[in-house]
Parts: C-alpha cells; structure tokens; sequence
C-alpha cells in the first residue's frame, strides 16, 4: 500500500501549538500510522464527508479525538476536540473545511 500525502488543516495547527511538546510528539507518532495506514482508525459519520475518522488520543490529561478526512490519496487533518463536549463541534469543524476547500 502506498503512504498517503498528509496535510494539516490551519486550525489543526492553531490546536496544536499550546501542548506539551510529549504531546505533540504523541500526535507525531499517531500521524505517522496515519500516513502508513489512514484505514486503521475508527471511521465517523459526517454529514459533509463520506471518509471521516478519529483517532482516540490522551493529551495532557484529558481524552481528545484527532479528526482527518480522506480525499482521494491525501489525508487532511482537520481538527483535535475534546472527548468531554462529545461530537456535537465535529459537523460544525467539517462544515468549516469543506467551504474552505471550496
């Protein structure tokens, strides 16, 4: 299987930027599964994309899902939330992207 592109969405980076750098290297790693195997992680129901996943992630002690989305063979990693506000943020991240993306 050939690795997929991978490219961060600008409020992903905006996320990023205030954790530790142990969580940050943390994202690393589950990135880098991401670029070998998109597939591997749960796959999300989304009213605006029909290949939506989640990774399942601890960072700096709270439960937080790092959300990507599929387009042909690039991976756009869209946003990371907090597990404890549910999925009800997740339609209105995609929603975002996707006018963004035009």
């Amino acid at each position: 299987m050939a690795e997929f592109k991978v490219l961060p969405y600008w409020l992903f980076l905006e996320q990023i930027r205030p954790f530790s750098s142990k969580s940050r290297k943390h994202i690393e790693q589950k990135i880098e599964l991401i670029r070998l195997n998109p597939y591997r992680f749960k796959h999300v129901h989304s009213k605006n994309f029909s290949m939506v996943f989640r990774v399942r992630m601890t960072l700096d002690g709270k439960e937080r899902r790092l959300i990507y989305v599929i387009i042909k063979d690039i991976v756009f990693l869209v946003c990371i939330f907090d597990r404890d506000k549910g999925y009800r943020d997740l339609e209105k991240f995609l929603a975002k992207f996707k006018d963004e993306m035009g």
